[in-house]
């Protein structure tokens, strides 16, 4: 089978629901404190941390059964179920009811969980040496997604904070339409990539073999927990950044300019794994770009506690971009290394763990960061730093212990 037509089809489809998300992400608060929570903050967090919640749940589920099934009908209930919720937080925002909206949340993370099944579907149709290549693309595909999310996200907002302004349901029924789109050039567009040979013939749907199947595997386990590690410091750093940088003294931002931070985050990803990281796979080992983005990463937030002290937005900048490019560096390295040392039968279920195992970290940072910046200023940047160096010596020690599984190569 041709690999680019394919590859091309799953970068749209990921791409444009992911747009639909970038739009919705950055409103979240503004709705929920809008729909009267409470005044400590604990609901705004467990409804950012419902979507996550939901992905650890439900990852392993898709990937068993994109694994019996095929991958294709799975990716197809994943993007009819984002038409759905995302919908449906258009309505939650019109009749401002927060029950709708976690509704709407839970809803949207079950049918995003098929993020693994994507990343088997890649797996399927690449070769060992095209491997991490294919894996960026998922990444460029969130970079690009979360670079114009947050831009409609900041034409939504008021242009006086202070105002009271009225919520408006589009953001919520654009991401619905985005989602539609991506489930029609699906639906016309995408073969399917695995061969009924290597299909599980387990009728066993939500288990926990596919952990039992990661950790039996050398080399693996080690993998996963630096995966957990690195997954944890970034998305501690991500969920704290907004409070960060209204708090930090000499600090002018408002909330719009905020969401022009995060679309430069998602700019800085897609263009550092689109284009560089693509062009280094096959050429430089999975382990070596792994570690090299874990070390950049901790650089990053070395700058970035400089600017808790003096405050400059090119140093803003330059931190920012120096700790996402570190990260696009260490995901599709990570990935692929998994991917390639998995049992090709097995590789939707174990990647599936690990895609539960990043949501799982994606529940803990955000609450662990929020804590400790409520302690200080500075805590949450240097628990990413010292958590990032920690999972980057992880993924080196993983690296000289294992070796590719004798099948894995692309169908």
């Amino acid at each position: 089978m041709p690999t680019k037509a394919p590859l091309l089809i799953i970068f749209l489809t990921v791409f444009i629901d992911l747009i639909g998300f970038g739009i919705v992400m950055p409103l979240l608060p503004i709705y929920a404190k809008r729909f009267g929570t409470d005044a400590h903050g604990w609901q705004i967090g467990l409804l950012m941390a419902s979507f996550s919640a939901m992905q650890f749940i439900f990852s392993p589920l898709w990937g068993r059964l994109s694994d019996r099934i095929g991958r294709r009908p799975v990716l197809m209930v994943g993007l009819a179920g984002s038409v759905v919720f995302y919908a449906l937080f258009g309505v939650a925002t019109t009749m401002e009811s927060l029950a709708l909206l976690f509704t709407a949340r839970i809803g949207a993370g079950i049918a995003g969980a098929t993020i693994s099944t994507a990343q088997a579907y890649i797996a399927d149709v690449t070769t060992l040496e095209k491997r991490a290549k294919g894996m960026a693309l998922i990444g460029a595909a969130f970079g690009i997604g979360f670079t114009f999310g947050p831009l409609f996200a900041f034409l939504g907002l008021p242009a006086d904070e202070t105002a009271h302004f009225e919520l408006s349901p589009w953001p919520g029924y654009a991401a619905a339409i985005l989602s539609g789109i991506a489930l029609l050039i699906a639906w016309f567009k995408l073969p399917e990539s695995l061969k009924s040979d290597v299909r599980a013939e387990s009728r066993v749907i939500f288990d926990w073999r596919s952990l039992s199947d990661a950790l039996a595997t050398p080399s693996l386990g080690l993998l996963l927990a630096a995966w957990f590690l690195c997954v944890f410091s970034f998305a501690n750093f991500e969920s704290t950044l907004s409070l960060l940088m209204r708090e930090v003294q000499g600090s002018p931002m408002t909330i719009k300019e905020i969401c022009l931070l995060f679309a430069f985050i998602g700019l800085v990803l897609s263009l550092v794994q689109g284009g560089l990281v693509r062009r280094l796979s096959g050429r430089v080992d999975e382990v070596k770009l792994a570690v090299f983005g874990a070390a950049t990463e901790v650089v990053g937030f070395l700058l970035l506690i400089q600017v808790t002290r003096s405050y400059s937005l090119g140093l803003v900048l330059t931190a920012l971009a120096v700790i996402v490019s570190g990260f696009a560096f260490m995901t599709p390295s990570v990935n692929s290394l998994i991917s390639r040392r998995s049992d090709p039968a097995k590789q939707g279920g174990i990647l599936g763990v690990a895609q539960s195992i990043s949501s799982l970290a994606r529940i803990a940072g955000p609450v662990a960061g929020n804590v400790l910046l409520a302690t200080h200023l500075v805590y949450p940047l240097w628990i990413a730093a010292g958590v990032m160096l920690v999972g980057g010596a992880m993924v080196l020690v993983a690296g000289k212990r294992g070796k590719d599984f004798p099948g894995a190569v692309g169908h």
